[in-house]
Formats: structure tokens, sequence, C-alpha cells
């Protein structure tokens, strides 16, 4: 739900807006949105015993140097009790950051650490495949194979070592 309320603010945030103004929206709104992360924070925002009024400043005095569009929409949020997407709203602006500006990231799960000449290989792949500008980060966990999921496009493409056993023995099963 609280999706779908941040992305019409977004899509508000975007009308006549350069891709320039909106990095700067969205790094000023990411500065605030990483306060959302300690408790006695959402504590504040989350209690009804301080008035939303009070809540707006205490969000605003994060950032002093606020544009007026962000002060604009922490007031507004404030006023339809709302304070509590902001996270979601940094998250959308991203998003539509990267279709702007055509650049995404994505992770290679693997069980080992690649080189950084593999993981640029595989960048200039996908970045030719889907004529992006795309870079990856590597996240090294308990995946028997290689996956590579980029998010903001929709992709997920993993080989796994299990799911090739299996497809070999259904193969040889299937022969016999």
């Amino acid at each position: 739900m609280t999706d779908l309320v941040a992305k019409r603010y977004v899509k508000a945030l975007l009308i006549d807006a350069d891709a320039k103004s909106i990095a700067k929206i969205s790094k000023e709104l990411s500065l605030i949105s990483s306060a959302y992360g300690e408790n006695k924070f959402n504590d504040i925002i989350t209690s009804s015993e301080v008035k939303n009024s009070d809540k707006v400043n205490f969000i605003l005095s994060l950032n002093e140097k606020a544009s007026n569009t962000v002060t604009n929409l922490i007031k507004l949020l404030g006023e339809n009790k709302r304070l509590d997407i902001i996270p979601s709203i940094v998250e959308e602006l991203e998003n539509q950051l990267s279709i702007i500006n055509n650049d995404y990231t994505g992770v290679i799960y693997t069980n080992k650490k690649l080189k950084a000449a593999d993981i640029k290989s595989i960048e200039g792949q996908f970045s030719k495949k889907f004529e992006v500008n795309l870079s990856l980060k590597q996240d090294v966990c308990d995946y028997d194979g290689i996956k590579v999921d980029i998010d903001g496009l929709g992709v997920e493409i993993s080989f796994s070592k299990d799911r090739l056993r299996t497809q070999m023995i259904e193969h040889i099963l299937k022969a016999v």
C-alpha cells in the first residue's frame, strides 16, 4: 500500500523536473531516510503524543539545507500523516532516476569471490545485451552456482550446479 502512495508522490515530483533536480531531491531525501533505521527516530515519528508539526520540524532539522521542494514535500506528508513513507519515496525516486539515466545496478551471487576482470566482463556483456549502463556488485553467499540479479530491469539469470545435475539425470532417464 505504501508503495502505491509513494509512487503517486514521486509521479508528482517528476512532473516538469529534469534528471539533475531529481537526483538532488533523491539525495536530500536519502539523507533523511537514513534516520528511519534508528528505533528512537521511528518511535518519535509513529508516536501519537508528538504533534505532526513537531514531527515535520524534527525531520526538516535533519537536513538544514533542504530545497523548497523537499521542505514542501515533508510538510505535505506531515499534513497527510504519511511521514512513514519517506523511505519508499526514496526507493521509487532512485528507480525512476535509473530509468531516466539508463543506469542500473545489479548483484552477482556466488559462493566464491570473482576476479574484478570477470565482473567487468559480465557487466560489459549485460550492458551490451540490454543497452544500458550497468554496474554489478558481488555478494558472496552459499549459492551453488552463479546468479545475476538486475532489479531495475527485472532480470534474473542463474546457473545452478544442482539444477544442471537434475536436468542431466532427467535427460538420461528419458533416453533410457
